[in-house]
């Protein structure tokens, strides 16, 4: 059958693990790191795709070529079957995200020197509320695994993965795992080396929707969001059209902005704009391909912000000297209160769905890079004062438990 490999691949961030002398290992796949980040460049001058940090350098030197991320939020849209020129190939991105996931494979067997022709990977409880659409958004996943070069490969809900490797003690427990495209919850119950899934729940709120928000109240405005735009005749005005401003916003959409019609609706705008300077910006941003650079720079200020009393800014100096937006902590709570409201009502119905109180759970591990955030790990805790908030391996927690699931 061959060995399995784990897969924790994720929007923002990737992992692969095997178990070794009962443990769990992260295997490096970059340098001494545990995680790659889940970042593509194709690299037009070289002709070559560069994956992780190697991509991410690419955009910051300001390579000629196309940097993606979060290609895991576009899983089950048309978007994954679109074929779109880059320079002098015709891709997908179902064949994009399986160049990522063989370079993974690659990887892992070097590290390693085993072959694996299997994998496990995890999987959110749901890639979208939509059945029809989720069910497309895990097909279109195993294609990527196929064209990839395994042979074949199953799937484990993530934080049921995590339940396996971040519980401690008996007891009933809950896994909050807050990643970059969406919050999956399983409650389990712990007795001795066994854990138990009584209930998963998942919805479509992660790290980019937060970023993006922050985005679109702080940043957009700068460039051009909210402003007016005058009619080519006559004194009536009209709004900037918010679909532009929501798609740079987006991680998963921007390169898709970088086209001449959007450039010339851009010219257009700053032409007959009462605030031409902001849509001046916003020219620059799609003319050098600044639009990651400026999604970068949110994600920067959010984290720096995170749990400090005092002003941050995000830093648009990529954009014009001098320029940022204000980042104070009051601005960073309420602009993502109402994701960590809705993440705490998901709390709710994992539990509504096995018929426990609040009161039975003892602890609640948080796994994710998004929930080291203090609003939702607040949130989350003012939901089950009793228990004992926890923090895993937040950003392995789920590969560390798909490593065990998988040598079983």
């Amino acid at each position: 059958m061959g060995a399995r490999l784990a897969v924790d691949f994720g929007t923002s961030n990737t992992a692969a693990a095997v178990l070794e002398g009962g443990r769990p290992r992260v295997i490096p796949l970059e340098g001494a790191e545990e995680t790659l980040p889940t970042a593509v460049f194709l690299d037009f001058g070289a002709r070559r795709t560069l994956f992780g940090h190697a991509a991410v350098a690419a955009l910051i030197e300001g390579r000629d070529g196309r940097f993606m991320r979060a290609l895991k939020s576009v899983l089950g849209t048309p978007l994954m079957h679109e074929r779109r020129q880059f320079l002098q190939e015709r891709l997908t991105l179902v064949e994009i995200v399986a160049r990522f996931l063989a370079e993974v494979k690659a990887r892992a067997e070097a590290a390693t020197g085993q072959q694996f022709p299997r994998a496990l990977s995890g999987r959110p409880v749901r890639f979208h509320h939509d059945p029809a659409r989720d069910a497309r958004a895990a097909a279109d996943l195993a294609a990527c695994y196929a064209a990839a070069g395994f042979e074949a490969v199953d799937f484990l809900p993530e934080p049921e993965a995590a339940a396996l490797s971040a519980a401690a003690g008996d007891g009933l427990g809950l896994i909050v795992d807050i990643g970059g495209g969406t919050s999956d919850f399983t409650l389990f119950e712990r007795a001795g080396d066994e854990t138990r899934t009584l209930a998963s729940h998942g919805v479509r709120i992660g790290g980019t929707d937060f970023d993006k928000a922050l985005s679109l109240a702080l940043v957009m405005p700068l460039l051009g969001k909210d402003s007016r735009i005058r009619a080519e005749l006559g004194r009536a005005t009209l709004p900037a059209p918010v679909a532009l401003f929501n798609d740079l916003a987006s991680w998963e959409k921007i390169p898709f902005l970088y086209g001449a019609d959007t450039l010339r609706d851009v010219v257009r705008m700053a032409r007959l704009a009462e605030e031409p300077e902001k849509f001046a910006r916003l020219r620059d941003v799609l003319e050098m391909h600044l639009g990651h650079d400026v999604a970068f720079a949110v994600e920067r200020g959010k984290i720096a912000a995170n749990g400090s009393d005092r002003l941050h800014e995000i830093d648009l100096g990529v954009l014009e000297r001098g320029l940022a937006a204000p980042l104070p902590p009051l601005a960073l709570t309420a602009t993502l209160r109402p994701f960590a409201d809705n993440i705490a009502a998901a709390v709710d119905e994992t539990l509504a769905r096995a018929g426990v109180g609040a009161g039975a759970v003892g602890q609640v591990v948080c796994v994710g890079g998004s929930s080291l955030l203090a609003v939702v790990s607040d949130a989350v805790a003012a939901r089950l004062p009793g228990a004992e908030l926890r923090f895993g391996r937040a950003f392995t927690a789920i590969v560390d438990g798909l490593a065990i699931a998988a040598a079983r």
